[in-house]
């Protein structure tokens, strides 16, 4: 039986990815090694006993207002798209077809920008796996400023080292020993680490 998200899925997958031909939703499609989703790669920038709490199923972000001033400019921006497009792991904020596919990724603010940019080279990798050629845009709507991202080969091989050092911060019994930065200010799971 089909849900409507699965509908949608197939949709998108019959208008982005015609060149392909799958009797599957997009949600079925997996590239062998790459169960990573892109948050956890965000999170690999910002905060490795983040990661490792957050992949654990240690999610305090919830009530965070921070993370949900995010998801309020995700969801005020760019409203004729369709949005959070799922394939595999991963979920795209939004998806055009242009000359090539573009795959866009809605932020609040720059001060992450390093952990942005990797989280939209990792859908690039993810597509490229498929063989799908695609860009990335980073998309900030408060300051008005996007970004265009295209992954390269030196990118690729920086990927799948990431993949390999998120696989062994999550393959650990217990979180790595959180290191304050400024940032742990405003973060869900600071009581949890520094209490």
């Amino acid at each position: 039986m089909f849900t409507g998200s699965i509908l949608i899925d197939k949709f998108y997958f019959v208008l982005f990815l015609s060149e392909f031909y799958w009797k599957g939703t997009m949600n079925e499609i997996y590239v062998d090694n790459l169960d990573i989703t892109g948050v956890q790669v965000n999170y690999y920038f910002i905060c490795k006993t983040k990661l490792w709490l957050f992949s654990n199923y240690i999610k305090m972000e919830e009530e965070s207002e921070l993370v949900k001033l995010g998801k309020l400019t995700h969801q005020s921006s760019y409203n004729r798209e369709e949005k959070e497009v799922n394939l595999g792991p991963i979920k795209f904020d939004f998806v055009k077809r242009k000359e090539c596919l573009e795959i866009h990724e809605v932020k609040k603010s720059k001060k992450m920008k390093k952990s942005h940019k990797y989280q939209i080279l990792y859908y690039l990798y993810y597509l490229d796996q498929l063989g799908i050629k695609a860009h990335g845009i980073l998309e900030y709507p408060k300051i008005k400023e996007k970004e265009k991202i295209k992954l390269t080969d030196s990118d690729k091989k920086e990927i799948k080292t990431l993949i390999k050092e998120i696989r062994e911060i999550l393959n650990k019994d217990t979180f790595p020993s959180p290191n304050w930065k400024k940032i742990c200010k405003k973060c869900a799971y600071r009581e949890f680490c520094f209490s």
